[in-house]
């Protein structure tokens, strides 16, 4: 099938990674041409995106839209097949965003600014290829694509010790890549025909076990991305060593594309393994959330904290993809779009600080409010929108997912209790590792990185980024429907799809329930028994 309609999403996908093409033929010693020919590109590829929302879109439809399929590798039944809907559409306009940021707060690279800014681009382009993609070896070849240009920016514009974090960053992420590989094609060889397409995957009869290993297989693939504890322990390494810009996409929209897979591939296309596995989510949810604020709490660079912050944070994600609620559901994609935000701003503001101090180190810091004020005041509204602040998106976010699950009939009362009490305890710790951040390097004497140097304050191009950050993080949290409008409807139709494979489970494999410990003693017998509403 062809469609008949302008390529939107594929004029979106190819446009920066085709401009990146022609960067080695721009003549320019200095990087100054580079630079804007980057940023001009990725202003482009934004208002485009803009555009295309806004006038092809329909917010009120929970199907695919703007739908492209074309043969491409016809022999094999691959086909280049594109299509948003709820759950994608504002993560490609965050994509757009943060990308687009993170090339304006590159402005001051000077090493091999060719090079960075065509990996730049490069990466523009996958990124928005993952959250679009329809077909699995469409989806896994974009997943891969995108590893290539991350690994290379740490590894040459990184800190100290860089090679060992993007060492680490490749083989994590390429590792679980291999069970993405594997799942597809199991999926593409089950049943009497075989295909990659995504929406015929989610319709075919699997067998119980065969759901449960593919589940399985995917949630390694996509918790390592996400991250979901013991596969983290990438993330704080790189965004330790990785420079700002590149920390800012790392951040605020790397991590959302296993979130995004885990709701389109696990929840979607295999809802009876999700009725089993959803309690696991929860758990490791929990443990995401305790475990990231208090090894938080713990590091003295300040990467590295904000690092483990955003482990916490996405637990909250996990919990609402486990909660059987539409709220749950809907709390769990706003918090993917507000913690990309808050993530993105507090990354870039921690580069502006380093760029004065020369150090990531809380113990040589202190006193910089009074030599920097206006990184102070957006240094400290990021941090209050990060420890869920009411009036910010972080509240709005973590609040709908604690809602949706307590009030979620799938679990019986003492599960919930549990994780309720448990999140709680992250919710506790994030604004001591935050208040404590901004005490240590804002207030207090003066560090020995700080003592008897003149530093300048946040420049107009720096206050702009941060700006185009903080606004709109500030409008979802006063008015949360500027973002759950676009995608609500969507959400309540997967949040019903996963339940009603509550009762199809329930009633083939009820005798086998007993087996599965991790499932029987926290559902309501009543919900196993098929009575969902």
């Amino acid at each position: 099938m062809v469609s008949t309609q302008f390529p939107w999403l594929t004029t979106i996908i190819l446009l920066p990674l085709v401009a990146s093409l022609f960067i080695p033929l721009i003549p320019d010693k200095q990087g100054k041409t580079v630079r804007w020919y980057s940023l001009g590109v990725a202003l482009t590829d934004l208002a485009l995106i803009a555009y295309t929302v806004w006038n092809h879109y329909d917010f009120q439809n929970s199907g695919f839209q703007l739908v492209e399929r074309y043969a491409w590798v016809p022999q094999l039944g691959i086909n280049w097949s594109l299509a948003i809907d709820g759950i994608s559409m504002p993560l490609v306009v965050l994509t757009g965003l943060v990308t687009t940021l993170s090339v304006l707060a590159a402005w001051r690279v000077d090493q091999k600014p060719r090079l960075f800014h065509f990996l730049m681009l490069m990466m523009y382009s996958a990124q928005i290829g993952v959250f679009c993609a329809q077909d699995m070896i469409q989806f896994f070849l974009m997943w891969e694509i995108e590893l290539v240009p991350v690994y290379i920016l740490i590894a040459i514009w990184g800190g100290p010790k860089r090679l060992y974090a993007a060492t680490k960053f490749i083989l994590y992420t390429a590792i679980g890549s291999i069970f993405i590989l594997v799942a597809a094609l199991a999926m593409a060889f089950s049943g009497d025909h075989i295909t990659f397409d995504m929406q015929e995957l989610g319709l075919k009869e699997y067998s119980l076990g065969f759901e449960l290993c593919v589940y399985g297989a995917l949630l390694i693939a996509y918790g390592v991305k996400l991250p979901i504890f013991p596969f983290h322990t990438w993330l704080p390494d790189a965004h330790g060593e990785a420079s700002a810009p590149v920390s800012m996409v790392l951040a605020g929209v790397l991590l959302k594309m296993g979130g995004y897979a885990l709701i389109r591939m696990n929840m979607e296309m295999l809802p009876h393994a999700h009725v089993y596995f959803a309690p696991v989510l929860a758990i490791l949810g929990i443990v995401n959330i305790v475990y990231g604020a208090l090894a938080s709490f713990a590091q003295r660079n300040l990467k590295r904290r904000m690092a483990y912050s955003s482990i916490s944070h996405m637990g909250f994600v996990l919990l609402g993809i486990a909660s059987f609620t539409d709220l749950g559901m809907s709390g769990a994609v706003l918090q993917m779009v507000s913690h990309g935000l808050i993530a993105a701003a507090l990354f870039f503001l921690a580069g502006v600080t380093y760029d004065r101090t020369h150090t990531l180190d809380l113990d040589e810091m202190g006193g910089l409010a009074k030599k920097m004020p206006s990184v102070f005041a957006l240094f400290t509204i990021g941090s209050m929108a990060s420890l869920a602040l009411p009036g910010m998106s972080g509240f709005v976010g973590e609040l709908a997912v604690f809602l949706g699950f307590t009030t979620s009939e799938a679990y019986n009362p003492a599960f919930k209790a549990v994780v309720i009490l448990l999140s709680a305890v992250g919710l506790i710790v994030t604004p001591m590792y935050l208040l404590s951040m901004l005490r240590e390097m804002f207030y207090g004497q003066e560090g020995n990185a700080v003592v008897g140097v003149s530093l300048l304050d946040a420049k107009p191009r720096e206050f702009f980024i941060a700006a185009c950050l903080l606004i709109p993080i500030i409008g979802i949290g006063l008015y949360p429907k500027l973002i759950t409008q676009t995608y609500d409807v969507k959400t309540v139709q997967i949040a019903a799809h996963v339940r009603n494979a509550v009762p199809v489970v329930a009633h083939q494999h009820l005798e086998n329930l007993p087996r599965f410990s991790f499932a029987t003693p926290v559902f309501q017998q009543n919900e196993l028994l098929g009575l969902v509403k």
